[in-house]
């Protein structure tokens, strides 16, 4: 299976949109369902620490970039997935 960040890659490790560390907070609960919370995707190891380098905060991930779009988006993520993609061509 190949990364569904970078789409270069093979794709090794699971990261969760909501991180785990989120899930017993109040905040969460009420905003999104448990399948949402455990909802995964598939990632290279480099684009996996590079999400929690570049949005080192949690709590900012989860509120803020739970979606593979939204982390796409994200300004720094989307410079990282630019440079990876003409790197490896």
């Amino acid at each position: 299976m190949m990364c569904e960040l970078c789409e270069v890659d093979h794709a090794f490790n699971e990261h969760h949109l909501i991180p785990r560390h989120c899930h017993r907070k109040t905040w969460w609960k009420r905003r999104f369902t448990k399948e949402q919370m455990q909802q995964t995707i598939s990632v290279c190891r480099m684009c996996h620490r590079s999400i929690h380098d570049l949005i080192p905060d949690e709590k900012e991930i989860g509120r803020h970039y739970y979606s593979i779009e939204k982390l796409k988006s994200h300004p720094a993520m989307a410079n990282y997935l630019a440079w990876k993609r003409r790197r490896l061509r």
